[in-house]
């Protein structure tokens, strides 16, 4: 039977496993990393670390199956992983290292990390990550996930949310719009979508 809970540093192999099974557009990436561990530094470890964000996870007979990882205030969380995450990590994994071509794609990443633009922060300043493994799919985990996530988000006062989605990972893109993710505008080579989570302007009492 598979629950759902906060997640915690314990977590994060299971959390990395599940990174690297759905890292090529939601599905596994293994054959495509020599180092299994990179997707998961850069996508999934630093939530489990960072003092704000939200980290929850759903775990069935076999461990970690699903996560969904979150940070309310995205450009203070680029920050902190600028000052605290990334460096060491840099140390690691020098620039230009990697024994495959995914992995020294993501090693780019690593020393070149992208800030997220100011007109997506200035309405959407939250963010999320999302990954299950194909045998929670189709049985409501990845929608509670989300709205569990959504709930706390914006109880930490975000406005709203936006995720970047690759085009290939068609079942995700559905997954969101089924969910009131649209659109946004992208910088050139991303996709992203967004999500209203609480009317600021809205009148007291309406």
């Amino acid at each position: 039977m598979a629950v759902m809970r906060e997640a915690s540093i314990h977590d994060l192999p299971g959390v990395y496993r599940v990174c690297l099974l759905t890292g090529a557009a939601g599905t596994d990436a293994t054959d495509a990393h020599a180092d299994p561990d990179l997707l998961g530094h850069l996508w999934a470890g630093p939530y489990l670390v960072h003092p704000e964000a939200v980290a929850l996870v759903v775990q069935d007979a076999e461990g970690v199956a699903g996560y969904c990882v979150a940070a309310p205030d995205t450009a203070a969380f680029e920050e902190w992983a600028e000052t605290t995450w990334l460096p060491p990590l840099r140390e690691r994994y020098p620039a230009g290292s990697g024994a495959s071509a995914a992995d020294r794609a993501a090693v780019a990443r690593l020393h070149h990390a992208p800030r997220t633009p100011a007109h997506v922060l200035a309405t959407h300043p939250a963010h999320l990550h999302v990954d299950l493994l194909p045998r929670l799919q189709g049985q409501g985990w990845g929608r509670r996930l989300l709205e569990d996530v959504l709930a706390r988000l914006a109880a930490a006062g975000a406005r709203g949310v936006h995720l970047g989605v690759d085009p290939a990972n068609v079942g995700a893109v559905a997954f969101y719009e089924r969910l009131g993710f649209a659109l946004m505008p992208a910088p050139p080579g991303a996709q992203l979508y967004g999500r209203v989570l609480r009317d600021d302007e809205a009148a007291p009492g309406t």
